[in-house]
């Protein structure tokens, strides 16, 4: 960092004065970053392009030492802070305007131990990162569908994909974490050791602290799942959901299928003509003996005449990989989500017709299939709420081009109103946008009251408030 002097770094009237500044410097251990710096640009760029935010100061922190410095930094001068691990949340909570960056991206460690069948991992990793080093000993811990997606907010808010059904959520796997609070302490978190702080960090995001390191109790898994996807013609949509549901009935917890409805890329394996025509996918994946596998995926890859099937045994680190190049960064992102407890008639009637009216070539709309042993974990044994769901729905909308703003953003928000009668209310909050901060409480249900206490506990001053806010509940009170 060339220049100590933040004037711009700022909330309110608030500034760091020179002196505090350099005596912050001086002890930290990673890099920090102002807007002279030519690695700025580059530094506050997150995945989503509608995010275009510039901080007073990026601390790109190289352990927990750096995250406590910083903490205490934002504290005793009231700043704002946000804190970043991959950069992958459809809000941007990620980046703040004027105040610090708490940068966890270079802290991308990830220790297995395969004898007690554990890993520490630090928050800059990726999904990709963990996959890799896990997989080597025939073990894994269940996360999402993105790679580059990173592990400390997908933890935090929950974590679902193709192994949530067999292992639970991401959350479900956690036995500790290190996490600096909002006084610049950092305490470990368990089921022994301050256990209402880790019932909070299982679904709560990012409003406790900032966690340093996460240990995760891991899964085997063989090196290969039968998985791939059936592409069927739009038109045959309302049958294909009909039977879906239906096949899924009896699903055992190794398999897992979601959809996803489009417009067609052009991939190598679908025909010419059908580049740029709606299609619906089905996702899937079996995670178990591939004989097995393939006789738990036949009801599924029988429904109606597909366009092709790509269904067959392949290294699951590759189809961890497979929605990827759906998901790169720099375009424009705005999602809206709901939770199903069942795929109606009706919510499908509101999605068929809904894919009817994309409006551009990258926007779609994702059914999650969830349930089987996430679903078994009681509301009340995590922060995070929504365990009787059956399908999770994510309307993505994604584009490249400013002005279609309106379209995109209004597709989604038409959507998500049209499938509120048929959803059961809670929400995903990783897959919340920074407007529906209103919608916090709800997605939270019962367990938001027993948030905003223990919020009240370890962040009275709400300084972890870029997020899906839990406000302490003395503020509630006074509201």
């Amino acid at each position: 960092m060339d220049n100590l002097n933040l004037t711009t770094l700022q909330r309110g009237q608030t500034t760091v004065n020179d002196v505090a500044m350099e005596a912050f410097a001086a002890g930290f251990r990673g890099s920090l970053l102002t807007s002279k710096d030519m690695n700025y640009g580059e530094a506050r760029a997150i995945w989503n392009a509608m995010i275009d935010r510039r901080p007073g100061l990026i601390a790109r922190c190289a352990g927990a030492a750096d995250v406590v410095r910083a903490v205490r930094l934002a504290r005793d001068n009231n700043l704002l802070v946000s804190v970043r691990g991959g950069g992958h949340g459809i809000a941007g909570n990620a980046v703040c305007e004027g105040g610090v960056v708490i940068d966890l991206s270079p802290m991308k460690s990830v220790r297995v131990d395969p004898e007690t069948r554990r890993a520490r991992i630090e928050p800059g990793a990726t999904l990709g990162d963990v996959d890799k080093e896990t997989l080597a000993f025939g073990l894994v811990l269940p996360t999402g569908i993105n790679s580059t997606t990173g592990i400390a907010g997908l933890t935090l808010g929950g974590g679902f994909g193709w192994l949530t059904r067999k292992f639970g959520l991401t959350l479900d796997n956690l036995i500790s974490v290190d996490v600096v609070t909002a006084n610049g302490e950092l305490v470990k978190a368990s089921e022994t050791e301050r256990p209402d702080l880790f019932w909070a960090l299982r679904g709560g995001g990012g409003n406790f602290g900032v966690v340093t390191s996460f240990e995760f109790q891991l899964n085997p898994l063989q090196p290969e799942v039968f998985a791939g996807l059936v592409v069927h013609p739009f038109a045959d949509a309302e049958n294909v959901l009909r039977e879906y549901r239906e096949a899924l009935e009896t699903a055992p917890d190794e398999l897992t299928c979601w959809v996803v409805m489009r417009q067609a890329p052009p991939l190598p394996f679908l025909p010419a003509e059908w580049h740029g025509k709606e299609i619906l996918v089905l996702a899937m994946c079996y995670c178990g003996d591939m004989a097995a596998g393939e006789k738990a995926a036949a009801r599924l890859r029988r429904i109606g005449k597909p366009i092709a099937d790509i269904v067959s045994p392949m290294p699951f680190i590759g189809w961890q990989q497979a929605f990827d190049p759906l998901l790169t960064p720099g375009a424009r992102n705005y999602w809206k989500s709901q939770d199903f407890a069942s795929l109606s008639d009706a919510a499908i009637e509101v999605l068929i017709n809904a894919v009817r009216k994309l409006p551009g070539p990258e926007c779609e709309i994702f059914i999650g299939h969830v349930g089987g042993a996430a679903g078994r974990v009681p509301t009340e044994a995590t922060a995070f709420p929504q365990r009787s769901s059956h399908f999770v729905m994510n309307v993505h909308a994604r584009w490249r081009e400013t002005e279609l703003d309106g379209n995109c953003i209004g597709w989604a928000r038409e959507l998500f109103e049209a499938t509120k009668p048929h959803a059961v209310g809670t929400a995903y909050i990783n897959f919340m946008p920074e407007d529906e901060t209103d919608r916090v409480e709800m997605a939270y249900g019962a367990n938001y009251a027993r948030l905003s206490e223990i919020k009240l506990r370890y962040d009275p001053n709400n300084l972890f408030r870029m997020n899906q806010n839990v406000k302490p509940m003395a503020a509630v009170r006074a509201a």
